[in-house]
């Protein structure tokens, strides 16, 4: 009998189940680089890089645990371009009795993979991925009666489920959540030590040079390509972080600070995405960490409850509302992105540095995307799948299971409240506090009219009067709406004047690349 493993861009994991119980003398493992992958979005050039780089030393990994595996490269003669295409020219070559492979991580291709059953003349088995703590049927019987879908509580569940940070029945602490301590803006002075950066093997050169070659009209460089593409040195990332940047992580990790795109974050989310760190495995060495006195709780705490709390709420939120989750549009926002989003080209210091740092790096960290470019473009009315869109192609991390819920779902409140219980909107105040981008930059955060006037501060008022119909009930937007309220009818005009002539300043965006 012959078994043929299809192996995806993104499994690139030991403890892979489709490996599972398989016979080596019996498996053949396909891997492939598809050019339809690499463009159904314009992907930064370090994500192509790093994903097929690490691809081909997981590869390499596989045959020196004795597995037989069949890897086609982008420039391979007959390479067919796509998955089903390529899994057809093996199920010719190799004729298996049957084929085996671990669940998509998309719904775009988790259709590819439900045609195989009727394309090919053998059996097909679809395996759960159990990389992730909760399985669907796990987070759809925990959200079945609920009203409304929080975070909080399901990371309960997963920490009752995991014992991570538990005290017997009890959290670690008496408390499960240690979000208020860590809010702090950055120090004066004090930066962590730079993240790790690995020296290009052979292998990698040889992708850079084809990235190079064939995607030059995707967004981003590979100067200075440091990506960890293998387990080992992914672990070494995870080590440091462990000792460099943990102990702080938790004080700081909403802080911004000019030229400093990492910080105290631990820059392990693409490696995590695809396989080549355990979620559950960095959890334990951080808890780890704490229990032996080397991190305090609010740090360790705040890196658990996002990995085991909001990675697998966002993932059971995206399987459980289907395809159709990347279009809704509860705020019927309309306006294209603007062009600076691909370019960094703007005279707002803050957007400049977080889209800046996302272009040179396919990276920035969580409040640079909620609270900087995604609060900008919730603000000024982009439409939301163009948002998230955009945030697919530019970051290295991005897949559409976890980006997709943080940026239409929380960022842009396109579901209307089914994953956040509020829009992530705010003025200039809110980043002004976070970080020193507004001490450099053109504009006046304290002003809210005249041609220095920071625009996020108009811009903010008037999302709140224009969007008042669907959002005015909103709880938690009632301090805003009270206040805005108290301002007298000449100052609300002028305000929402203000935005009126700045957002006639912005040109078309490039919803089409």
């Amino acid at each position: 009998m012959t078994v043929l493993i299809p192996v995806l861009g993104d499994q690139l994991s030991d403890n892979l189940s489709s490996l599972d119980g398989i016979d080596k003398a019996e498996a053949r493992i396909l891997m492939m680089e598809v050019g339809e992958e690499a463009t159904y979005v314009r992907h930064h050039v370090r994500k192509i890089a790093f994903l097929f780089s690490a691809m081909r030393h997981h590869a390499e990994r596989l045959r020196e645990a004795g597995w037989t595996v069949d890897y086609v490269k982008l420039d391979d003669p007959g390479n067919e371009g796509s998955f089903s295409a390529e899994v057809a020219r093996a199920v010719e070559r190799v004729k298996p009795d049957r084929i085996v492979v671990t669940e998509a991580g998309e719904w775009r291709v988790r259709a590819m993979l439900e045609s195989w059953a009727d394309r090919f003349d053998c059996e097909v088995e679809i395996r759960a991925d159990t990389r992730f703590v909760a399985i669907h049927a796990e987070f759809e019987e925990w959200a079945a009666d609920r009203k409304a879908l929080r975070m909080e509580f399901f990371y309960r569940e997963m920490r009752r489920k995991t014992g991570l940070l538990m005290d017997g029945a009890k959290p670690e602490g008496g408390q499960w959540n240690y979000d208020a301590e860590n809010r702090k803006p950055p120090p004066a002075k004090e930066r962590p030590a730079a993240p790790l950066s690995f020296e290009p093997d052979k292998i990698t050169k040889d992708v850079l040079k084809l990235v190079k070659a064939r995607f030059d009209n995707h967004v981003g460089g590979l100067d200075d390509f440091g990506f960890a593409v293998t387990r080992e040195d992914a672990l070494k990332q995870q080590a440091h972080f462990i000792k460099h940047h943990l102990p702080q992580f938790g004080d700081y990790q909403d802080a911004m600070v000019t030229g400093e795109p990492y910080l105290w974050h631990a820059i392990l989310s693409p490696y995590l995405n695809a396989g080549l760190l355990d979620p559950l495995d960095l959890c334990r060495a951080v808890e780890k960490a704490y229990r032996a006195g080397k991190a305090p709780l609010n740090a360790a705490e705040g890196f658990i409850r996002q990995i085991i709390g909001w990675r697998e709420f966002v993932r059971g939120i995206y399987w459980r509302e289907g395809p159709d989750y990347t279009s809704r549009n509860f705020l019927n926002a309309k306006r294209d992105l603007p062009d600076f989003y691909w370019t960094g080209e703007t005279d707002m210091h803050c957007m400049a540095e977080a889209i800046g740092g996302t272009l040179d790096h396919a990276y920035a960290h969580h409040i640079q995307r909620l609270m900087v470019t995604g609060n900008y473009a919730l603000l000024i009315g982009a439409d939301p799948e163009q948002v998230q869109r955009w945030y697919l192609e530019v970051y290295a991390d991005a897949y559409e299971w976890v980006e997709a819920p943080n940026t239409l779902g929380m960022s842009q409140f396109g579901d209307g409240g089914l994953l956040a219980s509020k829009p992530y909107a705010s003025s200039g105040a809110y980043i002004n506090r976070m970080s020193d981008y507004c001490g450099k930059c053109r504009y006046d955060v304290k002003k809210r009219e005249g041609e220095d006037a920071c625009p996020f501060n108009a811009l903010y008022w008037d999302f709140l009067a224009r969007n008042r119909t669907k959002l005015g009930n909103n709880q938690r937007l009632a301090m805003p709406y009270r206040n805005w309220d108290r301002m007298d009818e000449k100052t609300q005009k002028s305000v929402r004047k203000q935005a009126t002539s700045y957002l006639r300043t912005l040109g078309g965006g490039r919803a089409s690349s």
